[in-house]
């Protein structure tokens, strides 16, 4: 089965009767892709809607360094993963790692919300690769020292996740352990997550 097939089936199931947009409930992050490169219109068009996100003082704190398959920059990055990212990231189109400015550029003061704010860019970027037909998932699984050396970070700059980014593939082509784990994720009911007035710890 095609990884793009079970995102259709469940969000017939998730999304029926809600009144939210389709593009929240069917974006989710599978493993399953087919191992071919990503293009440059396809990674333009990520790049310029992560461009588009929010960000306190419109200050941008984003960066993107990117490594498309079968290039020389691809190496390096890969191997920055741990070994239970690699076996199926192995297959994706393009690794994106995305950086954050922690210091405004503008005076060199803390960014309190850089990553709140690179966190934007990210979804933006996820979403648009949904509605692209792509997969995206984020991982905070790798060598940080060594991706930082892979993409010349510098320090004035936080790492918090790379992203592989690829064309649908057959969930039958990932490892054993991971085969099980290609579905969506289920989502906290709202009534957990959102309160009127003071906030409110539920009881575990």
């Amino acid at each position: 089965m095609n990884v793009s097939e079970i995102d259709a089936d469940s969000v017939r199931e998730i999304a029926d009767g809600m009144t939210v947009s389709p593009q929240f409930p069917s974006r989710w992050s599978p493993r399953a892709m087919d191992g071919s490169a990503l293009t440059r219109g396809e990674l333009d068009s990520l790049l310029e809607a992560a461009r588009w996100a929010p960000s306190c003082f419109n200050a941008q704190p984003w960066r993107f360094a990117y490594a498309v398959k079968d290039t020389a920059h691809w190496g390096p990055v890969f191997n920055a993963l741990v070994e239970g990212n690699r076996v199926w990231a192995r297959r994706a189109g393009a690794l994106i790692a995305v950086i954050t400015r922690k210091e405004y550029e503008l005076n060199g003061k803390p960014a309190p919300t850089h990553s709140f704010d690179g966190g934007a860019a990210w979804m933006s970027l996820a979403l648009q690769a949904s509605e692209l037909g792509l997969v995206a998932h984020a991982m905070q699984g790798f060598d940080g020292a060594a991706a930082r050396h892979a993409l010349a970070v510098p320090e004035v700059f936080d790492l918090p996740a790379i992203i592989a980014v690829g064309h649908p593939g057959e969930i039958r082509d990932l490892p054993e352990p991971y085969r099980e784990r290609e579905t969506p994720s289920p989502r906290k009911a709202l009534d957990e997550i959102a309160f009127e007035g003071n906030f409110k710890e539920m009881a575990s």
